[in-house]
């Protein structure tokens, strides 16, 4: 029997539990309880804190079984979601978030809109009937994807974030206060500029491969683990540096469809 990397919940049942803290961090263990549960977690898997140690050992490599299992993991999740990861009709589109076992809030790496690329904004496009939703995903997606993945981030307080100077001129030049003013055009030229920024910083194209967009946010999570803000909280809250963080890929559920969703975060005193 090969060994188990990759945990799946959804569809009112999990491959784990609250129990699995140390393997699939707080918030794989506390979703999978929630699936188990019945409740209406979104469908995605759990890689556990067994690869990221994995992954320091081997010089950011995967392993054969690790990626066949991700592999598994996203069937799974895309015949729950009953979508397709990068398809052109019905695209599926994933959140790649850490969970580490101690609660670590703001300190490691999340990408959002996942999977999004020329081909499939069209499908987002087509089944949500608004244009503009999902430019402003696509924005979002290659604005977090830069910042996260390919390093983009500013370094110090004084330092501008590259993409919010972009996004200023745009609106400045359009003359809009909100970014809720820019149009479906306006984001739309947001993306090109940002894709030609990143080629400007990093000498390279955007990813547009679905696959290698996951193992890149996949990458980084592992890699934020080791990032200066983690480093120092885990040293003032006194949490092992063995212990690694999870990875949980995710179904997205979008807080800027409209005015009648939204997406946050509910705290009990």
């Amino acid at each position: 029997m090969s060994k188990k990397y990759v945990y799946t919940f959804g569809a009112g049942k999990a491959e784990g539990n609250a129990t699995m803290k140390l393997l699939l961090g707080g918030k794989g263990a506390n979703i999978a309880e929630m699936s188990n549960l019945g409740m209406p977690v979104p469908a995605g898997f759990t890689i556990s804190t067994d690869v990221c140690t994995a992954f320091y050992e081997n010089n950011g490599q995967y392993s054969d079984e690790v990626k066949i299992q991700v592999e598994n993991g996203m069937k799974h999740l895309e015949e729950i979601m009953g979508a397709k990861f990068g398809d052109s009709e019905n695209p599926l589109l994933v959140s790649v978030r850490s969970g580490a076992a101690a609660s670590m809030p703001g300190m490691m790496d999340t990408v959002l809109n996942l999977g999004l690329n020329e081909t499939t904004i069209k499908g987002v496009i087509k089944n949500s009937g608004h244009e503009r939703f999902g430019w402003d995903a696509y924005r979002r997606f290659v604005q977090m994807y830069g910042d996260v993945v390919l390093n983009m981030k500013p370094e110090t307080k004084e330092e501008e974030d590259p993409f919010e100077v972009i996004i200023d001129q745009v609106k400045e030049k359009k003359g809009i206060i909100q970014d809720t003013g820019l149009t479906a055009d306006d984001l739309k030229e947001l993306v090109a500029l940002f894709k030609i920024e990143i080629k400007k910083r990093t000498g390279a194209e955007f990813p547009t491969d679905p696959w290698e967009q996951l193992w890149g946010a996949i990458s980084a999570v592992f890699g934020s683990w080791n990032n200066p803000r983690a480093l120092t909280y885990r040293k003032l809250n006194n949490i092992p540096p063995d212990w690694g963080t999870a990875v949980n890929v995710q179904a997205m559920v979008f807080g800027n469809m409209g005015d009648d969703c939204a997406t946050g975060v509910a705290f009990t005193r």
